[in-house]
């Protein structure tokens, strides 16, 4: 079988892990052959990464305004997307009109102007787009794909869906990029694309409609006034006032970071340790949303980013009964240590309630690796021999969609007070 070839655009704390495994596990099948990014000591540093800590050979760089000179030298069959958020579409359209597939971090993008334009792009070139949902992937939620599939609950009428993010995950979203609406869509879009994609995926239905509420009560610097704080600092990295602060990151305390964020500061001037309790945040750390799908399921939940645990609970809710998760995750730092440790799960409890049965706890094989043993899987199913999947957990441009839709909606409400018609949102084909 010829390798596939690919390139990578985004250079950022995500881009390891997926160039990772195609210089280890998938050698075979796949070929990693370039680089683009808008900052050269980054991609310098990615280069380093492949050549010493994964004994494969340097790939060449591009600017990111070099992209369609890239494709047109390097003739990739598909182009792996890890740039930040708001520049998805971008990088997926123009590679779909050069005749590439595309392979894409979620969100897919961030609104619904730009969801519409890869939509159309979809459609006119006849060209892929797979988002890599590798939470469809883990074990535990297969599981509950599978426990709602065999009828054991009947028909699901309801869910509640608590995610938490504790005070070392859930900041870091304060520290980065992601504090600007404009780059991330807020935790509703970035983050929350994973939890309604998975809704759409357990119960077989899409959103219909939506209203939510959500507002910055812990990070900023308002709230931090309000609280007593008086010591402010715009950068933890060489600020006396971060010492002893369990919020701050200073860069040049991690070997890793520092390569990555400081080092490359010169050239864009990105700061990657900001204050969490700075200015110039404009997305929510507290949010709450009520969603009706189009089977008439319910939805209600939240996710707050401050709190002492990290994990989730879930209920399902059914004509027969009723099914409980819970799941403990290993909190982390993007790019701050081990990528097995990016939702890793400490433990999970599934408990099936039947309506006149005795309750009894469903058994699973649990999975290894990151996001709940899902990622291993996902990577497989990209890079490697895709196996036969009865779950069907190949995501694509319409999944993408469906589940960013879900966020951008809870966004208009948000702005608007209003309940959102997801349908009036964008056009599918």
């Amino acid at each position: 079988m010829a390798k596939k070839t690919y390139v990578q655009v985004g250079a950022g704390g995500r881009a390891e892990f997926f160039y990772s495994a195609i210089a280890t596990a998938y050698r075979e099948t796949s070929e990693l052959i370039a680089f683009c990014d808008i900052n050269q000591t980054r991609m310098d540093y990615a280069n380093k990464l492949l050549t010493e800590k994964y004994d494969y050979p340097a790939v060449r760089t591009y600017k990111s305004n070099e992209f369609e000179r890239m494709i047109e030298t390097e003739k990739p069959d598909a182009v792996i997307v890890t740039s930040v958020d708001r520049t998805h579409h971008t990088y997926i359209i123009r590679a779909l009109e050069l005749g590439c597939d595309v392979i894409t971090e979620k969100p897919m993008t961030v609104d619904e102007e730009k969801c519409q334009e890869i939509l159309d792009a979809v459609e006119r070139t006849g060209r892929s787009v797979r988002v890599t949902f590798n939470y469809r992937y883990a074990p535990h939620h297969t599981k509950a794909r599978e426990l709602i599939a065999s009828g054991v609950i009947g028909d699901v009428t309801s869910i509640h869906f608590e995610w938490l993010l504790n005070t070392q995950h859930g900041a870091d979203y304060f520290r980065r990029w992601h504090r600007d609406k404009r780059n991330s869509g807020g935790l509703l879009v970035h983050k929350s694309t994973h939890h309604f994609d998975l809704v759409n995926f357990w119960i077989g239905s899409q959103p219909d409609t939506v209203f939510a509420m959500g507002d910055l009560l812990f990070y900023g610097r308002e709230n931090a006034e309000k609280r007593g704080v008086t010591k402010f600092y715009e950068r933890a990295t060489g600020n006396p006032n971060a010492a002893g602060d369990p919020f701050a990151l200073p860069l040049d305390g991690n070997p890793h970071l520092k390569a990555m964020y400081l080092d490359a500061e010169p050239e864009d001037g990105y700061r990657r340790d900001q204050s969490v309790f700075g200015d110039g945040i404009s997305i929510e750390d507290t949010m709450s949303v009520l969603v009706k799908y189009k089977n008439k399921a319910q939805l209600t939940y939240s996710l707050n980013a401050y709190l002492p645990w990290e994990g989730y609970q879930i209920a399902f809710n059914g004509t027969k009964g009723r099914i409980e998760m819970k799941i403990v995750e290993q909190s982390y730092v993007n790019s701050g240590g081990d990528k097995a440790l990016e939702g890793a799960v400490q433990g999970v409890t599934i408990l099936v309630f039947p309506m006149f049965g005795e309750p009894y706890k469903a058994e699973f094989e649990m999975g290894e690796g990151g996001h709940g043993g899902g990622d291993p899987v996902l990577l497989n199913d990209i890079f490697g021999v895709p196996v036969e999947d009865e779950f069907h957990r190949a995501a694509n441009h319409v999944d993408g969609a469906r589940s960013i839709l879900t966020g951008i909606a809870a966004n208009r409400s948000i702005r608007t007070g209003q309940a959102v018609k997801v349908d009036e949102l964008v056009k599918f084909y």
